[in-house]
């Protein structure tokens, strides 16, 4: 933020609330988060002028379904990102390059399956086993939100959930090596166990703003009870990747 945004506190705060509310929940109109904020719609438009002066939000007309003038939708710029967590960036970047030239990519897969299954071994510390799937999965979520990924679980009414990663705490490292998007469906599918099926319906590498898990009870699986864990570079069976998203 600009030297004079960073002289009020009060503004400074309330711009990081929008800023939050926005990676949270995408692209809002000053109107939907001023009664979140509890600030006035002109009072939140000068916060979001302001945070464009910075670089950090960016607005779009988009035609409303009534009558009326197109609402301005503010989203976050890829500079906003650079305020959010990412875990070492720099040392995972230089790790995992040196891991490619010293062993090939045979031998980085072989690493991130042993990452992957070392992960879900201290998951499976934290997470109750022989609790119901919903439980589990809601002790998973507490885990990765404190480990930076701004998660939420939702639970539809098929019975199915989502959990969903608001923000990716090793971004740059995943954008260097997506074989680190796959160990981590690998550790929640290790975690969850059997009686779950894990899809990824939305990736923020493929375009997404975010990434999103469906997670289906499975037909044959008993909720109360986890799943043989993999060693590195076993194989799972997940469900299919698909076109889906939480509104």
């Amino acid at each position: 933020m600009s030297a004079r945004s960073r002289n009020a506190t009060p503004d400074v705060s309330t711009r990081r609330m929008i800023l939050d509310l926005l990676k949270r929940g995408g692209p809002a109109d000053a109107r939907s988060l001023a009664p979140r904020l509890k600030r006035t719609p002109m009072a939140v438009r000068l916060h979001l002028y302001a945070l464009e002066g910075d670089g950090l939000v960016s607005p779009r007309e988009e035609r409303r379904r009534s009558r009326g003038r197109p609402a301005k939708l503010w989203r976050l710029t890829p500079d906003a990102d650079a305020l959010f967590p990412d875990s070492h960036a720099d040392l995972t970047l230089g790790l995992l390059e040196a891991t490619r030239t010293a062993l090939g990519e045979a031998g980085l897969r072989k690493v991130l399956a042993a990452l992957s299954w070392q992960q879900a071994q201290a998951y499976s510390r934290k997470i109750p086993a022989r609790a119901p799937l919903s439980r589990r999965l809601a002790a998973l979520a507490e885990i990765r939100n404190e480990e930076g990924y701004m998660t939420e679980l939702r639970r539809l009414q098929d019975g199915s959930h989502v959990l969903i990663e608001n923000h990716c705490a090793i971004c740059a490292a995943a954008k260097a090596c997506p074989g680190l998007c796959q160990a981590e469906m690998d550790t929640f599918c290790t975690v969850l166990g059997p009686a779950a099926v894990v899809s990824r319906t939305e990736h923020l590498l493929a375009g997404g703003r975010r990434c999103v898990y469906r997670v289906v009870p499975a037909a044959s699986g008993r909720a109360g009870t986890t799943g043989r864990q993999r060693r590195p570079g076993a194989r799972r069976n997940v469900g299919n990747e698909e076109p889906w998203a939480t509104s």
